[in-house]
């Protein structure tokens, strides 16, 4: 149909870097473990004091990064989607590119000494 709609195909796996899946979770739960401990160092009690809402909460976080990651996955899946049906709607938005030689990009240049 044309280049760009053989960009947005995606006949290959791209392998996603296993810090994209785990950086939201590890946050949020680190994030909620450490809420309490503040709350508690401003109350003025031992950090570790009520460790049960530490665990409660750090959980909470992990599994509220795990929804992150998902509605973002079906953020960029639907964006894919509208992108790929505008284009093969418009098909003479998007022409093929003209190939050029490297030298024809780049602007003549003399060097001052």
């Amino acid at each position: 149909m044309g280049y760009a709609l053989d960009l947005l195909n995606k006949d290959y796996e791209i392998q996603k870097p296993l810090s994209n899946d785990l950086y939201n979770p590890i946050l949020l739960g680190v994030a909620g473990f450490a809420s309490i401990a503040f709350s508690n160092f401003i109350m003025r009690r031992p950090l570790m004091s009520g460790i049960q809402r530490h665990v409660a909460v750090g959980t909470a976080g992990v599994f509220f990064g795990c929804w992150v990651n998902k509605k973002r996955d079906e953020h960029y899946a639907e964006r894919d989607a509208v992108l790929r049906h505008y284009v093969e709607l418009h098909p003479e938005d998007f022409p093929d590119p003209d190939k050029k030689k490297f030298g024809e990009i780049l602007m003549r240049w003399n060097p001052i000494r």
